[in-house]
């Protein structure tokens, strides 16, 4: 457990380090994605994104799984 901890904690260091070029990259911006926009209302559903992070994840964790 403790090391699962320690390798999230980096993992969200390094992702704060790097904010300013992974803005720059199109998730939440993907085809398939909701966006509403109305005169004092923004909705905002990213269903493409979430898809795409939940297979990225599904997959990581499956192979750190494996060791």
């Amino acid at each position: 457990m403790q090391r699962v901890l320690i390798l999230i904690g980096l993992i969200l260091l390094v992702a704060g380090l790097a904010w300013p070029w992974l803005s720059k990259l199109p998730f939440g911006r993907l085809p398939g994605d909701i966006i509403v926009e109305r005169e004092n209302f923004r909705f905002y559903f990213p269903i493409t994104t979430g898809i795409l992070v939940s297979l990225v994840l599904s997959l990581l964790l499956w192979w750190l799984s494996r060791k």
